[in-house]
């Protein structure tokens, strides 16, 4: 092989210290910025919102790598931001107050199977937004929604209203439809069904 070909892969155009540095600074940045940002921008609930999450990794990328396109640099300042990302998590997992202050708490959105309106507007969310998520944990509708938590990481738990009373009858008459239908089987065989 060229040795030019070798030194454009392998030999690095900026100092370590540097290389090691740039992930550091772009991961708390983005830490910060995404929980500035909102749980909103985590669940990517609409088209625009994962555009700007994919095009925010395209716009840090030269942050992060600066001039070198090098292989050694590359894996050298992604070997420093999973080892940000270890240390933090680590970190984090042991002080559970400073985690819930970066990660944030947890925020309720329906609650009774009543909307908060006034917190999914602090939220950015609208009610369709909201449908669409309760869709795809398999509700038909938010009427079927008793409560609705966004959790820090930008994920909707819907918890579903118990039976309705009709749902309970009907379950209590198909019930009672099985059971004369065996004492009608036993009375045929000549049996005497059981007393009730």
């Amino acid at each position: 092989m060229d040795s030019k070909i070798l030194t454009d892969m392998f030999v690095m155009g900026v100092p370590v210290a540097e290389k090691m540095l740039r992930p550091v600074v772009v991961y708390f940045f983005l830490v910060v910025g995404l929980r500035l940002a909102g749980k909103r921008e985590l669940a990517q609930l609409n088209p625009f919102d994962l555009v700007v999450l994919l095009t925010l990794s395209n716009t840090v990328q030269n942050a992060i790598i600066g001039d070198d396109n090098t292989v050694t640099g590359g894996v050298l300042g992604a070997s420093t931001l999973l080892a940000v990302n270890f240390l933090v998590v680590r970190f984090l997992y042991r002080h559970e107050k400073l985690d819930r202050m970066v990660e944030g708490d947890s925020t309720v959105l329906i609650e009774n199977g009543k909307i908060l309106e006034g917190v999914l507007a602090k939220e950015l969310l609208t009610v369709p937004e909201l449908e669409a998520a309760a869709h795809k944990q398999g509700l038909g509708s938010l009427a079927e929604v008793d409560k609705a938590i966004l959790d820090p990481s930008g994920v909707i738990c819907f918890i579903a209203k118990k039976p309705a009373p009709e749902e309970t009858r009907h379950r209590e008459l198909m019930a009672r439809i099985e059971e004369l239908g065996r004492e009608i089987a036993q009375l045929r065989m000549g049996q005497a069904p059981p007393a009730a």
